[in-house]
């Protein structure tokens, strides 16, 4: 009897480091091409940074600039839609947290959230060049910033309600027994409690629209000049990445691996700061 227990605690111990070896094997296969591909946007892309890349405007072909107005245009859809998605997405959270409980209102929005959450981003583009771009008759930097704003939002609802369900229902009673209404309860108790993690949910959809470039594609397209104007076609670096990278230019090549390189490092930082700075609360 004893025999046959030791046998099978070394099949056991045999099969574990057999399955621990090939997860191990599998994230080093993983991380090396995520290395590869990281070394070679850096060793690109550094070589292409200058301060002409921030002063300058894109250039025509043979002919020294830089990437201000796609710079420019990307900060300016991006915090558009992160002003209009943000809250939009946090109130929606909310109700499906604090309100949602068996109503099917509330399981209808959780489904259609969950589709836009896995929605390919070129159809929300479409969407948005058919209901919006169409109609006008022109692109613009309004129509770019809502297709991200759609983009924003399902992962601000998702990250919003999945923190307000990890408060514990004694925080609520204890503050419904001191007399607070419900609105001052969820106000400057729930939402207190999870500011970090609310933040955290705004700061990866900020990540995540960043760098989408197949939306800007049918909604603010490009300019090649400098312009603010939120009404007409407005540069921003995907596209503009998109766009130099299909070149056969040498110069525009170079600006679209420091632009590539200007976005990755931007992801990076808000990811770091999303995991460190607020992480207290996404547990």
């Amino acid at each position: 009897m004893g025999a046959e227990r030791n046998a099978i605690y070394r099949r056991r111990v045999l099969v574990n480091r057999f399955n621990l070896l090939m997860s191990l094997g599998a994230m080093a296969f993983g991380m090396l091409f995520l290395f590869w591909i990281l070394a070679v946007l850096f060793g690109n892309g550094v070589a292409a940074l200058s301060p002409t890349l921030f002063s300058q405007p894109t250039p025509p072909p043979g002919s020294a600039g830089g990437l201000a107005n796609a710079i420019a245009g990307s900060v300016a859809m991006v915090a558009v839609a992160t002003l209009v998605g943000a809250p939009v997405g946090v109130l929606a959270g909310v109700y499906l947290a604090e309100f949602g409980a068996g109503s099917r209102f509330a399981d209808a929005t959780r489904f259609i959230n969950d589709i836009l959450l896995s929605a390919p981003s070129i159809v929300l583009g479409l969407v948005v060049y058919i209901a919006w771009v169409a109609r006008v008759g022109h692109f613009s930097g309004w129509a770019g910033s809502a297709a991200l704003g759609l983009i924003a939002i399902p992962v601000v609802v998702r990250t919003t309600e999945n923190m307000l369900r990890l408060v514990p229902a004694s925080l609520r009673e204890a503050a419904v027994a001191l007399g607070a209404p419900r609105w001052r309860v969820i106000l400057q108790v729930t939402l207190r409690a999870v500011r970090g993690g609310v933040i955290t949910g705004v700061l990866l959809a900020v990540a995540r629209i960043a760098g989408e470039t197949a939306p800007l594609l049918f909604t603010a397209l490009n300019n090649q000049f400098w312009s603010t104007d939120m009404n007409g076609p407005m540069a921003n670096l995907p596209v503009v990445i998109f766009q130099f990278a299909m070149s056969p230019y040498d110069d525009w090549q170079a600006l679209a691996w420091a632009g590539a390189l200007l976005i990755t490092l931007a992801v990076l930082a808000l990811n770091v700061l999303a995991r460190t700075v607020f992480r207290q609360d996404i547990h």
